[in-house]
């Protein structure tokens, strides 16, 4: 991490102005595709191009673009790792006997159901990566509305929100947690005990909000029995996720990267799909996204480039410095500004090292606001763009007006005692 900010000596003539301005238009371009998507196109299309500009005209140097490609190299095998082992989980039916399980808790009623999608959409978001949640889970969670006979809005919208919120239980639940591991110098299982309070804080407040803001939308019916045959649960998916989770741990004992304990999770599940003529080599390889990944790779040099011309120098200025509540509340506010405004994934690489020599509990106040945050709008995470595709793709219609005003309640309402909870549990666990 040292010398991470420190702007490269460039062989070309660009000076730095023009350096930051190019930096900050390129990441601009990247980002607007990313969430436009014009015709379902890969979000690579302009990131990909945009990193290679910044490297030849010289707003990042060569050796600093492959120290950022270094870096987020084993970040990027972990998500394509557990991308394809959530996909293979929904071939195996988990999600399937997933959507069975809350029809039958729901008995027809909304707020049930409401519950049942809070406790699913947290676990499988803590698991299984918030990917699962949004891709996996909110299919079957319309389709389970529609059985049911209910307004599907505000179990749609919990799928959203939590694929964000849920995330910040394990180091490997979001791409922003396995950015900032590294950098908190905290073992998996401490990392774990740290935010665990934070998570329940979090998930509650949000709970608590949807209540309140979808009450017409959630009416009190009376229940109906569902008589249906429950679908049985895939037994050889749980284990495999047990194990791999079992994996994390382990690796992160030992100093090995979490991706080869997800990447071995993938193999067996790949190896035993292919066998028994479930899915196709090409359909593992599509569920690994590689042009998400390749998107996730240049967004990373592009975000290096602005920060090595003036914003790492700048957010430096504002970073509140310490360990006390007050700081932590600071820092996870500015995290969470900075992640609507340039998108969690950028605002996690340029906060991280800042934060980092100010100790864990700093790193987590900025995962904090980085993965509650992004509930405010479209933009604030991929993975809220991921999830605005997938409704759009069943035609439901989504208001930017009600998102917003659903994350101006929400996003104080969790990030505000969740950074309390952080700063209780640094008191009682230790940093």
């Amino acid at each position: 991490m040292g010398g991470h900010h420190q702007i490269p000596s460039r062989s070309t003539a660009l000076n730095t102005s023009l350096a930051a301005s190019l930096s900050v238009v390129l990441l601009v371009a990247a980002l607007g595709w990313a969430v436009l998507r014009p015709a379902g196109r890969s979000e690579a299309l302009v990131a990909v191009p945009a990193a290679a500009v910044a490297i030849v005209l010289g707003a990042v140097s060569p050796e600093h673009a492959l120290a950022e490609a270094e870096r987020l190299g084993p970040v990027v095998g972990f998500l394509a790792a557990v991308l394809v082992l959530a996909h293979l989980c929904d071939v195996e039916g988990l999600f399937t006997a997933c959507g069975a399980w809350m029809a039958r808790r729901a008995a027809g009623r909304p707020r049930r159901l409401l519950v049942a999608v809070f406790v699913l959409a947290s676990v499988i978001t803590a698991v299984l990566s918030l990917d699962a949640t949004v891709v996996l889970l909110t299919p079957v969670v319309f389709a389970t509305a529609a059985r049911m006979g209910v307004r599907s809005k505000p179990h749609v919208y919990a799928c959203a929100h939590l694929s964000n919120t849920a995330s910040l239980l394990l180091p490997v639940s979001n791409l922003t947690n396995l950015l900032a591991f590294t950098a908190s110098g905290l073992s998996f299982t401490r990392f774990a005990a740290l935010m665990a309070l934070p998570w329940v804080v979090a998930v509650g407040a949000e709970y608590l909000v949807f209540r309140r803001f979808f009450a017409d939308d959630l009416p009190a019916v009376e229940p109906v029995v569902d008589d249906g045959p429950a679908p049985g649960l895939p037994l050889f998916a749980l284990i495999t996720v047990g194990c791999t989770l079992a994996g994390f741990v382990v690796a992160s004992a030992v100093g090995i990267e979490p991706a080869w304990a997800a990447f071995a999770g993938a193999l067996v599940m790949a190896g035993r799909a292919l066998v028994r003529r479930r899915v196709t080599p090409v359909a593992v390889v599509r569920a690994a996204a590689p042009g998400f990944l390749a998107f996730v790779l240049a967004l990373g040099i592009v975000v290096r480039a602005v920060v090595d011309n003036g914003l790492a120098d700048a957010l430096r200025h504002v970073l509140p410095d310490g360990s006390g509540l007050l700081t932590l509340l600071g820092v996870a506010a500015l995290a969470a500004v900075l992640a609507n405004l340039i998108n969690n994934l950028p605002a996690v690489l340029v906060l991280v090292p800042l934060a980092a020599p100010a100790g864990s509990g700093a790193v987590l106040a900025v995962l904090l606001g980085v993965n509650i945050g992004p509930n405010l709008t479209y933009a604030g995470s991929l993975a809220t763009l991921l999830w605005r595709r997938v409704v759009q793709e069943r035609a439901e219609r989504v208001e930017v007006g009600e998102f917003t005003r659903l994350g101006l309640l929400s996003v104080p309402a969790a990030l505000i005692p969740a950074v309390v909870a952080l700063w209780a549990s640094l008191q009682v666990v230790g940093g």
